[in-house]
């Protein structure tokens, strides 16, 4: 604090805090059997979750009672992660809990007002320096009493810290309740998307389009593909290509077992195999890393139907001409993730060259009868996952085996339609997009608020009336997310 209003002063939390103690030892029941203590996880957004207390079964029944919490006492948590260190709960009037262990409890003498206090923890939390300086170990962090008793608080008379702690009492409330609205977004948002994702699958989102247009069946379709990749895949093996040989006598042995649900007229279910020009297996071994060169897919860097190259690690020519000798990756085919994690699946863009990593498949169509964005929308759907589920093997993490992929069946509209199912799912996932953009740009602007807030009162600036324009701006921002979630939901 460089330059205090008039008539504050510079204190220490020592000269503020009458009481910095710990709490009871003892082992702890969640059964309700004891007296009821408070625990870490009692601190919950700066207030009291008694739904998340403890009980002391054993405990000296004489000196118990110099444990009770009493109100406007304050909760610390002075022993945890990085992320807990720091946070502070006051105590509310008639509550029946006692001090438990991990937790300081401290109490204010006359020179602070309790809740203008743990407004400044909150605001000190915020600006990182209670973990600055605490000590920390692999899985825990602890800030001892001396260090805590020598940060510094600017304290404005009484009487205006209890101004200040009733004027952040209502203004973060708005913001919490913003803040609350806005949390819901992502949740509606990823129903939105699957809704669309399920329409588009299952032929609802392009019903009206089929009373319109009188197109060849997908039955049609995959026999004109099936004799065309013969002739393609035959060629190959002409010229001596033994891994064309191998998938010719996988797909003479083909058999999924496709499901019974029905379809609508013109589709028809099919799989990998059946769909796709080839299905080929990565190369299962690490490849040795260079600093630069050929981007190497990993099965982080596929998510949500995209190949991110951010992560990639790179490989030489000579590493990616072995790596690659079953299938070279090209533009349009498909990258389809076995495990860790199981069935994410993102279309090779165009102007790149890349390699597939491990625990990976190649999924090639011919783009005259599948459309990739349509296969990679379907890859996406609940009620593909759950197909995929069913074959999965594994008791801790799932994966699928390479004829679990090849087998893995999906259903297949004509060519006409898979386009339109493609424009239109695009059309509201970028109307889905525009919303959390939004999203995101209101959250990151409420999230600054509220450190904007806090330091505006503990410089002596709160009680102005450009705070509440700034506050009324963010909220309305906020809103106004949520207004257009409220269409996206019609």
């Amino acid at each position: 604090m460089s330059q205090l209003p008039q008539g504050w002063e510079l204190k220490t939390f020592g000269d503020v805090l009458s009481l910095v103690t710990n709490g009871v030892n003892g082992k702890q029941n969640k059964e309700g059997i004891g007296v009821p203590v408070s625990r870490i996880e009692t601190i919950a957004d700066q207030k009291i979750d008694l739904e998340r207390i403890g009980y002391l079964e054993s405990y000296d029944e004489e000196k118990i009672e110099k444990y009770k919490l009493q109100e406007n006492d304050i909760l610390f948590s002075h022993i945890n992660s990085a992320l807990h260190l720091g946070k502070t709960a006051i105590v509310p009037s008639n509550v029946n809990l006692y001090h438990g262990v991990n937790l300081l409890r401290l109490a204010v003498n006359e020179l602070a007002e309790p809740r203008y206090f743990n407004y400044y923890c909150k605001y000190f939390r915020l600006l990182g320096e209670f973990s600055a300086h605490a000590q920390h170990a692999v899985n825990q962090s602890s800030l001892n009493q001396k260090k805590l008793k020598a940060f510094n608080i600017p304290l404005a008379p009484i009487q205006q810290q209890k101004s200040i702690a009733d004027k952040l009492d209502s203004v973060l409330a708005k913001v919490e309740a913003a803040q609350a609205r806005l949390d819901k977004i992502p949740t509606i948002l990823k129903r939105f998307r699957q809704s669309a994702l399920a329409a588009a699958t299952s032929g609802e989102l392009t019903k009206d389009w089929r009373e319109e247009n009188n197109v060849e069946s997908a039955a049609n379709l995959l026999k004109k593909f099936s004799e065309e990749r013969k002739k393609l895949l035959d060629a190959e093996v002409a010229d001596g290509n033994k891994e064309t040989k191998r998938l010719i006598s996988k797909l003479n042995k083909h058999n999924p077992l496709l499901p019974d649900a029905d379809l609508p007229a013109g589709w028809v279910w099919t799989s990998f195999m059946s769909s796709m020009v080839k299905v080929v297996d990565c190369h299962n071994k690490t490849a040795p890393y260079i600093d630069a060169g050929i981007p190497l897919i990993r099965t982080p860097d596929i998510r949500n139907g995209v190949i991110s190259l951010e992560g990639a690690k790179y490989i030489s020519e000579e590493t990616y001409d072995y790596w690659s000798r079953r299938c070279p990756p090209e533009p349009g085919d498909i990258i389809f993730t076995r495990e860790a994690p199981m069935g994410e699946a993102g279309i090779v863009p165009e102007g790149v060259k890349l390699c597939m990593g491990q625990r990976m498949m190649l999924l090639r169509p011919d783009t005259r009868y599948v459309s990739p964005d349509y296969l990679v929308f379907n890859t996406l759907s609940l009620d593909f996952k759950e197909r995929m589920n069913g074959q999965a093997i594994g008791t801790g993490v799932k994966h699928l085996r390479v004829a679990d992929v090849e087998a893995l069946t999906y259903p297949l509209p004509p060519y006409e339609e898979q386009l339109e199912v493609v424009e239109r799912v695009t059309e509201l996932f970028e109307h889905a997009n525009t919303v959390e953009k939004q999203y995101n740009a209101a959250k990151a602007r409420l999230d600054k608020l509220t450190q904007s807030i806090l330091a505006k009162a503990f410089r002596g600036e709160l009680l102005l009336s450009e705070v509440d324009t700034e506050v009324d701006a963010a909220l309305q921002a906020a809103e106004t997310v949520s207004v257009q979630d409220g269409k996206e939901k019609q």
